[in-house]
């Protein structure tokens, strides 16, 4: 089970015109904010990830306006564990799970997801919160993710799994979050 104190989120490379190609990309865009914003509910750190933004632009508005308090590390592997940075801040916060979401799934979302899975993390890919140009390739970015050792999972079995009560007052926030 994700709990808030073992988890981290990590954003990936949703930015500019690339997020704008995205299939159903405001379904994508509602699902991210849902996320983030669930996730900050519950205090959980996020690491917002950048592929060369001079390149591709920076993170679209409807996920970095949910970000202000945080930089985003750019990259130019498509892993995010080949960035030296990436990976002292994940280290530094001693958690074990990763909720990975972003673009594109079957490059940079699946090869961070298996280099996480080879040090040993337990991670979880947010299938309503990823996605890729074209549906068959994020089809099959899952489907290797998930015979990598990655589990997939959506933006609400991830926020109520972390929740798993009902009687308090962040149950209530997440209620209206999610209607």
């Amino acid at each position: 089970m994700l709990t808030k104190d073992s988890t981290v989120l990590v954003i990936i490379d949703v930015q500019g015109k690339l997020a704008q190609l995205m299939p159903n990309r405001d379904e994508l865009f509602r699902n991210l904010h849902n996320l983030i914003k669930g996730v900050q509910l519950f205090n959980i750190p996020i690491i917002w990830m950048e592929q060369t933004p001079d390149k591709l632009g920076p993170t679209i508005p409807e996920v970095s306006d949910l970000l202000q308090d945080l930089t985003p590390i750019p990259k130019k592997a498509f892993s995010c564990c080949a960035e030296p940075v990436f990976m002292k801040q994940l280290s530094s916060l001693n958690r074990t799970q990763v909720i990975l979401c972003g673009i594109e799934t079957h490059v940079c979302v699946y090869q961070t997801a298996v280099d996480l899975v080879a040090k040993d993390y337990k991670v979880e890919v947010v299938v309503d919160a990823v996605s890729s140009r074209f549906p068959h390739n994020k089809t099959i970015g899952l489907e290797k993710i998930a015979k990598k050792g990655a589990e997939p999972t959506t933006v609400e079995t991830v926020l109520f799994e972390i929740q798993q009560r009902v009687d308090d007052d962040t149950f209530r926030e997440l209620i209206k979050l999610i209607k």
